[in-house]
């Protein structure tokens, strides 16, 4: 059955029958469009026209997919070069929505910030976290994106930023220090 074959099975059998490209669409379509409105894209028609983009591209390519890759990253990446495009050709700044699986990020955020009664004092709404997010430089809300909003371990990010592991744990560690220096702004001002 194909619904038991791995990502990159099914690959291998969409070089053979296009057909079953349908069912990698299928597994992939609500997470990456869930990815999408955490980048930024505001606006569900925009999401669904960059992914529609990002399949027809990874249709066409397919045959430069690498097997040694997994899928899943090779997809992530498609789909997010396809939302930097977006953001280019629209001069537009991303949205930044925050849903409730941000919990692992505040957690971290407070566990790092060496100074106990400053963390004891951060409050984080989600108004809060969405207004210091949008305000990051965007590889590193890229980044915190991928690790804590979508589980990726740093060498998917690795892959999907097409930057070096080493330089996926610099940007998580400036990612983090500059997203609590917008919260305590955020915090102190009135």
């Amino acid at each position: 059955m194909l619904t038991d074959l791995t990502d990159e099975e099914i690959v291998r059998r969409t070089l053979l029958d296009k057909e079953a490209f349908a069912l990698l669409i299928e597994r992939y379509e609500a997470k990456l469009l869930r990815y999408l409105e955490r980048l930024g894209v505001g606006v569900r028609e925009d999401r669904e026209d960059i992914l529609q983009n990002a399949f027809v591209k990874a249709y066409k390519n397919i045959n430069s997919f690498d097997p040694t890759l997994t899928f899943s990253s090779w997809m992530y990446r498609i789909a997010h070069n396809e939302t930097m495009s977006f953001f280019r050709f629209k001069h537009a700044r991303p949205q930044v929505i925050l849903s409730e699986e941000g919990g692992s990020l505040i957690s971290e955020l407070q566990d790092d910030d060496s100074d106990t009664s400053a963390s004891a004092e951060l409050r984080l709404s989600r108004e809060g976290l969405a207004k210091a997010f949008a305000k990051l430089d965007a590889r590193y809300r890229d980044a915190l994106v991928l690790r804590f909003f979508e589980d990726r371990s740093y060498a998917e990010m690795s892959d999907i930023l097409q930057v070096p592991v080493g330089t996926v744990s610099t940007l998580l560690y400036r990612a983090k220090r500059s997203l609590r220096d917008n919260l305590q702004e955020f915090h102190t001002s009135p």
